[in-house]
């Protein structure tokens, strides 16, 4: 069985030894926006794989990264378009998750040429980020096929004997996943419908998003 952590006062001593694990090679569980997520450092190959073969995933899914500050982002994807920039001003941190084209610094087990990034609203989870020093994956944490867990208690019962560590963070509020948008291209594509409405998507992008080039990252 996997050790679980409470996520109560002392997040930095929590979140240090969750880096540990996570440098480490291992798999934790750890709150989100929306339901608990399995979280590996994305440059481990090795790491990635066991995400894969613990849920059961097909491995044409890539996977979605989670990050604590802009700052990472620019090392992970090739540009940022007006859409993204709007996007991210209007609902990051929060469970708007978009699609990038990604650097070649991203393994193949992780992306297939695009990936999908978020910045989630859960400061417990951004500070965990922030510690490890870079993203982190976010697949749900549960069985391929099942429903996608919201306590510690629920991930302990389905995979806790895969895990390396579980982080309780209490209940999270379940309900939709997170939106997943298109954003490379014009005009932005819902890929996945969730938290956020589309139309409210819509409604920030005819408010704001202005025709010029796209933000080239060097």
């Amino acid at each position: 069985m996997s050790q679980i952590l409470k996520v109560e006062s002392n997040i930095e001593a929590v979140s240090a030894h969750a880096r540990k694990v996570l440098l480490q090679g291992g798999v934790i569980a750890f709150p989100t926006d929306t339901f608990y997520g399995l979280g590996v450092d994305p440059f481990n190959r090795h790491a990635v794989d066991r995400i894969f073969e613990i849920k059961g995933r097909e491995k044409n899914k890539p996977l979605i990264l989670l990050i604590s500050a802009r700052e990472q982002l620019e090392t992970l994807v090739k540009e940022i378009t007006p859409a993204h920039s709007t996007l991210m001003q209007e609902f990051w941190p929060g469970p708007l998750t978009m699609l990038f084209e990604s650097r070649s610094v991203i393994p193949e087990n992780v992306s297939a040429g695009r990936i999908g990034i978020r910045q989630p609203g859960n400061s417990m989870t951004r500070e965990l980020i922030a510690a490890f020093g870079h993203p982190i994956t976010a697949p749900s944490a549960n069985f391929a096929g099942e429903d996608p867990p919201t306590t510690a208690k629920q991930v302990d019962q389905s995979l806790g004997r895969h895990l390396d560590l579980i982080l309780d963070g209490g209940t999270c509020p379940g309900g939709e996943p997170s939106t997943l948008v298109d954003a490379t291209e014009t005009p932005v594509q819902l890929i996945r419908p969730g938290a956020i409405p589309f139309s409210d998507i819509e409604v920030a992008l005819r408010g704001k998003t202005k025709p010029n080039h796209p933000e080239v990252l060097g």
